[in-house]
């Protein structure tokens, strides 16, 4: 059952495809800001994956979030997501990212409830 609070915390090990360098977001070879956006969508994803009815999926509608600190190659990550509003088939969550003990960012993320057939009926 979709309810608020559904939380899913989604892991990552830096590697140098997540870098700024690799990615082009920056020149360092640090964790790139794109690279922690997608795991703190992931995290949101998961989060309700399990409880939406057969065919539906949830898609990505806006992020806010902060990137505080640096994660250099070989740093493990990882980036919870909780839902705290839901509206119809928009979701809110959430998210803080973290490494260790340290809060490397956090932010806030919409997603929406989609039919995965007729949304990629519209492509």
């Amino acid at each position: 059952m979709l309810k608020e609070g559904l939380t899913h915390t989604s892991m990552l090990t830096v590697k140098d495809s997540d870098t700024a360098l690799h990615l082009g977001s920056g020149d360092m070879p640090v964790l790139a800001t794109p690279a922690l956006m997608a795991l703190m969508e992931n995290a949101a994803m998961l989060a309700v994956a399990g409880e939406l009815e057969e065919g539906q999926t949830t898609v990505g509608g806006h992020i806010e979030s902060s990137h505080v600190k640096p994660s250099k190659v070989g740093e493990r990550v990882e980036a919870t997501a909780t839902l705290v509003r839901i509206e119809g088939r928009k979701l809110y969550y959430h998210i803080t990212a973290r490494m260790g003990d340290v809060i490397i960012g956090e932010g806030k993320h919409l997603r929406f409830i989609v039919d995965r057939e007729r949304f990629l009926s519209k492509l």
